[in-house]
């Protein structure tokens, strides 16, 4: 939980285009998170 806490901090750049990539890590880590958390079902037969 803190790691989720941390991801949710200030932005510290000062350009937008950093300010984006500042946003886009935090977001690809959940999705990530995410992505673990999803079955993978396979036909059985």
């Amino acid at each position: 939980m803190n790691c989720v806490k941390r991801l949710g901090q200030g932005l510290m750049a000062r350009d937008f285009g950093r300010q984006v990539a500042e946003l886009q890590v935090p977001i690809a880590v959940l999705n990530r998170y995410t992505a673990l958390g999803i079955p993978v079902t396979e036909p059985a037969g």
